[in-house]
């Protein structure tokens, strides 16, 4: 074997100078910058996402004293509509999909689907005059979304409902950016829907690799629970719900790090195809009285 060089002085001074800068930054440095991170909540613009909480009960009962702590509000239901009307990058594998699963009749019910606008914004790439599309979302969302409608500022094709018992039979569950939001586990909130879809579509699930947390999110004069999930956690109760995942995608541009405690890392912004177990896979058999079956 031929021998290791001796150390040299230099290196050996070299070693112990980054030794000691590493021993200074987790003892100094780092809890440093986690205080400062932490009191950014006290800043006169406070960040985009507030706060480290274990569940949606812990972060509600931190709202701050001034902010809404719901998005069923009269204030926040139409934040940001003109914006969620555009297509945007992340909307590209729900477009892809929407299209490949199309056939006439198509019906789809789009959970937290605010004013409707992932069909606005979808019409002018897909055949959406053949599709049934439902939304479905919160009293004082729909609230402003039928006004909106009645102002012709939402396509009248669009049926609006706050109430999941008023929901008809649908193919396909669509859930963008809802399941961050939803105020129960995602089993339960498919337990209440009147079908069990051969087809969901969900998309912009933020996801980590650690626990589970739930921080506050600055939508307009409002602060509400941001759920970022753990994916192994998440992926394992998709399968006991009895679906699989046929395709999923990252998006990259939808990361967060949590404001006050960067320490947590940055989401991943994740989308899935989910198809029921039970459903046959050969195009042409027809399931529920509905589509027929995509090979996929």
């Amino acid at each position: 074997m031929t021998p290791r060089p001796a150390t040299t002085p230099a290196q050996l001074a070299k070693a112990q100078i980054k030794s000691a800068e590493a021993a200074l930054r987790r003892l100094i440095l780092t809890p440093a910058l986690t205080g400062l991170a932490r009191m950014k909540r006290f800043s006169p613009r406070p960040p985009a996402m507030l706060g480290a909480y274990p569940d949606r009960a812990s972060a509600l009962a931190d709202v701050p004293r001034r902010a809404i702590g719901t998005y069923d509000h009269a204030d926040v239901a139409a934040v940001n509509f003109g914006v969620m009307c555009a297509v945007r990058v992340w909307d590209y594998p729900v477009i892809f999909w929407l299209d490949r699963l199309h056939q006439p009749g198509l019906r789809v019910l789009d959970a937290g689907g605010h004013f409707g606008t992932k069909f606005i914004a979808f019409q002018p790439l897909l055949r959406l005059h053949e599709v049934m599309w439902t939304v479905y979302d919160l009293p004082e969302t729909i609230r402003a979304a039928r006004l909106a409608q009645h102002r012709e500022q939402v396509p009248a094709e669009v049926a609006l409902i706050d109430d999941l018992t008023q929901a008809p039979p649908f193919d396909i569950l669509l859930a963008s950016g809802l399941l961050q939001y939803l105020d129960l586990p995602f089993p339960d909130f498919l337990a209440r829907l009147p079908n069990r879809p051969p087809y969901i579509l969900l998309n912009k699930v933020a996801t980590r690799d650690g626990p589970s947390v739930t921080t506050l999110e600055r939508i307009g004069p409002a602060r509400v629970p941001y759920q970022i999930r753990n994916r192994a956690g998440f992926e394992a109760q998709l399968a006991e719900t009895g679906y699989r995942i046929a395709d999923s995608w990252d998006i990259p541009s939808l990361g967060h790090v949590i404001d006050t405690h960067p320490e947590l890392g940055r989401s991943v912004s994740r989308g899935y195809l989910l198809q029921r177990t039970d459903c046959h896979t050969a195009a042409g058999n027809r399931q529920d009285g509905g589509m027929e079956m995509v090979g996929i």
